[in-house]
């Protein structure tokens, strides 16, 4: 059975700069990832925020993090990673390929957006169709745009979307919004948005290139019609990928890691980073920032236990 000093489960932001900063620090590092290195960065098609770079592909940046790791001496592994739990050797990281043994553990494996199933959803991910307003928002300034959802998620984002695009317009499935009588409140001020209550998604309306519309059911009236968009903003909601730890380390209700600010978990020599852990903002640089801090935790950790 292969061993190593860390292994990372998950090849995104939070993975990547993990492995960077761990085989700096002379530990044998391997990341376990079951898609493309990346993670969500590969779905997005600009980016703007990364510091020190104006703008780039998701997926270029994601190629550069992963060389990065490589040419370090990270070792890539692929495998869709089932159970992590404890051994004599520290943890026992079991995949659908192999089994492997590391004196400590960093999740990185992040969350998986729910969909809505409808046409054009998939194919036009990072063409129109995205699940972040403050990644991919200013792309339309200026423009007509789409949010989906009724939860606190949809009208946070329809709020911060009001003030870039020519319009907002939230597509709610119920007959009432669940989010916070406050920000309802506040969205509903708001000369640019339109709410619309009792009307279902059907199916995402594109040209060939990118999102054109949506086109809806208004259940109330019993009739489908189309709204003009350039993007639309799904936000029904997404789950942590956190199944490999279930009933080993402590989650939380909606089974995110609770970890403290040294990416600490429950488990002594488990430590979690980026979108699976609780947190208040979800993007690229504080996945990364979590990597960073869980790498450097799990030297400290491999260093007094296992020296």
């Amino acid at each position: 059975m292969n061993k190593y000093d860390l292994i990372i489960v998950g090849g995104g932001p939070a993975g990547l700069t993990a492995a960077i900063y761990a085989v700096r620090s002379g530990l044998k590092t391997a990341f376990i990832e079951n898609d493309a290195p990346g993670g969500k960065l590969t779905l997005t098609n600009e980016i703007s925020n990364w510091p020190g770079i104006e703008q780039t592909h998701g997926a270029d940046l994601a190629l550069s993090m992963f060389n990065h790791a490589t040419s370090l001496g990270a070792e890539y592994i692929y495998g869709k990673v089932t159970q992590v739990k404890d051994h004599e050797y520290g943890k026992e990281v079991i995949s659908d390929q192999d089994s492997y043994l590391a004196h400590a553990v960093i999740l990185a494996t992040g969350t998986k957006e729910k969909l809505l199933g409808i046409e054009n959803e998939v194919e036009y991910a990072s063409r129109g169709v995205s699940y972040c307003a403050i990644c991919d928002g200013g792309f339309y300034k200026g423009r007509d745009i789409i949010v989906i959802g009724g939860g606190n998620s949809a009208f946070e984002e329809s709020v911060y979307l009001s003030g870039l695009a020519k319009s907002v317009t939230i597509v709610v499935r119920g007959d009432k919004a669940r989010a916070e009588a406050k920000i309802v409140k506040q969205v509903e001020e708001l000369d640019n948005v339109t709410i619309l209550y009792n009307h279902e998604s059907k199916s995402m309306l594109a040209d060939g290139k990118a999102i054109t519309g949506l086109r809806v059911y208004d259940k109330i009236n019993d009739k489908e019609f189309d709204i003009e968009g350039a993007a639309i903003f799904p936000y029904i909601g997404s789950d942590p990928i956190t199944s490999m730890v279930e009933g080993y380390a402590e989650l939380d209700k909606l089974k995110y890691v609770i970890a403290n600010e040294k990416m600490e978990t429950s488990v002594a020599g488990l430590y979690s980073a980026g979108d699976i852990n609780q947190k208040l903002l979800r993007q690229v640089v504080t996945a990364a920032a979590d990597g960073a801090i869980a790498a450097q935790s799990a030297f400290e950790y491999i260093k007094a236990t296992f020296a």
